[in-house]
This record gives C-alpha cells, structure tokens and sequence, in this order.
C-alpha cells in the first residue's frame, strides 16, 4: 500500500473513535523518553493539539525525574530513592518544584501552543487543585519488627482531594490543562506526588473516559511479550504472582485505582514511539496494553 493510502486508511479507521470520545475527558501522563526527546515531545504537542481539535478534551499530567536529578547535582543536593521514590527533604523540595512549575510545566505550554493550542499550567497548589497528606514507608528491620520511613516531602493525594472544577474552568476557556504534580497539604506546604499517582487522581475524579501513561516500555510484559488486555482481576494476579514487578507495579496499580473510582479504560503506552497517542487512541490494535473491566 502507498503511503497516501495508509494516511487515508488510517484516517478512515479514526473516524468511529473520533465519534465515541468527542467531549470526552482523556488523562495523559506524559514522562520518560517521550519528555527527554525533542522531536517526540513536538509530536506529542502536536498530537494533543490535534485532540483537542477533533472534539475530545485532553488533560495533561507531567513527570520530570531526570530533570530533577540533574539539577539536584548540580546544586550538590543529596538525593536518594526508597521503593522507586524520591526522599524529599526541604532543600530538594525546592527544587522539585522549581523544575517542575516553572521550567518543565511552562516548556510544555509552549510547545503546545507553537502547535497552535492552547494551555494553561498548574499544580496542585493552584486552588488546591490537590491536596494530599503526607506519605510514609512501613518497612520491616531484620528481627522482624516494621517500622515507618518518613519520605519528607512526598505526599499521596487524600481521597476526594481532587477539584475538578479548577479543570472544567480551565477547560471552558478552550485551554489544556498542563498539571505539575506538586500537592499541597493541610498547612499548605508543597508535597511532591508520584507523577502516575496524580494522573490516576485526577482521571478518578474527573470520571475521564480513558487514563493514558506514557512509559519507556511497550506496555506490561508477561515472558517478554506485550499484554495487550489485561482485567483488574487478572492484574492484580499477576501482581501478586510476582509478573509484574519493579517499577511497572505502581503504573499498574494507578490503573486499577482509576478504573475502580468510575474511569472506563487504562492504558500503559510505548510513549518512545511517534505518535504513540494517536496510534492508542484511533487504531483498532494500539501500542500498548489496556486495563479494563469491561467486555
């Protein structure tokens, strides 16, 4: 087939999605490679763009990982993880959300809106968009007994500590949101949230028609190949069988509680391919595996 006919058969193979999610809400966590890499990052805003415009309502939630870490060296700030998570004490928590709400928040609108939307960054700390309490880590010494490991500054988002309408206010406007994952607790101080975790939140209490991870992976692996559906039955086995392990668990997992508060589709994407959204959203065999309890 010559490429004018695959665009006109893929185009034709998007117009009954098109037609079931316009005016529906669809969470990105947008991270990893897709972030680091200049040219899929401009394909990702122009995919977001390209959303919008066909009637469906995208919300973003951004990671920045590796951009914090960066700066944490360069400022000679130590820095370690526990369980995959960054100990955040006040110093790094600083930076966290230097890097985060200013540099890369701001690096996304602008890519966005060169492509010709338009976005709004927040964070959580916006109108208490989210609030989150404080989180720590049982752990047990070697004698057996379990102890508690203070994390700092990181948080988990309180139940019901999602509101809403600070995006459907953003949204009536005609922007996209673009959410920084930084809290804010009771004291209104800054909490540093898992990025995935704060996706899950917001696609939950959004009621989102489908939470979408962008990850460095082609989806959830079972002996190297792709899982393309998996139940939250079937997850949750797999999790406890010791399949998915590492640092899939917590993807997986924000998936499940997503689907669990009202949120109809999961997805954990290869965001390292161009165009990996339009490709999962608009294509019958998508790039990644999907976490559902429907039929």
């Amino acid at each position: 087939m010559d490429p004018d006919s695959q665009r006109v058969r893929f185009l034709q193979e998007a117009l009954p999605y098109i037609r079931q999610f316009a005016g529906r809400t669809v969470v990105i966590k947008y991270g990893g490679a897709a972030m680091e890499k200049s040219e899929l990052g401009q394909n990702f805003a122009r995919d977001i763009v390209l959303l919008q415009y066909v009637g469906i309502k995208p919300v973003i939630v951004h990671g920045g990982g590796p951009k914090i870490s960066r700066m944490l060296n360069d400022l000679e700030i130590k820095s370690e993880f526990i369980d995959g998570q960054r100990v955040t004490d006040d110093a790094a928590m600083e930076v966290v959300e230097m890097v985060l709400c200013g540099s890369i928040n701001k690096e996304i609108v602008s890519l966005i809106q060169r492509e010709g939307g338009k976005a709004v960054g927040i964070s959580g700390k916006d109108g208490s968009f989210a609030v989150a309490a404080r989180h720590t880590i049982l752990r047990k010494n070697a004698d057996g007994h379990v102890h508690s490991v203070d994390m700092g500054r990181v948080g988990n988002i309180l139940p019901e500590g999602i509101n809403p309408d600070v995006i459907t206010t953003i949204e009536n406007g005609g922007y996209i949101p673009v959410i920084a994952p930084v809290a804010v607790d009771a004291d209104g101080k800054s909490l540093n949230v898992n990025a995935d975790t704060m996706a899950g939140a917001v696609a939950a209490a959004l009621r989102a028609e489908k939470l979408i991870l962008l990850t460095d992976t082609p989806g959830v692996l079972l002996n190297d190949k792709t899982i393309q559906r998996l139940t939250p039955l079937r997850a949750r086995e797999l999790i406890h069988e010791g399949a998915i392990s590492g640092g899939m668990i917590p993807k997986v997992e924000c998936c499940l509680h997503a689907v669990d508060r009202g949120v109809r589709r999961a997805h954990i994407i290869d965001g390292r391919i161009p165009s990996a959204l339009l490709l999962e959203l608009f294509t019958d065999a998508g790039v990644g595996t999907l976490i559902t309890g429907e039929e």
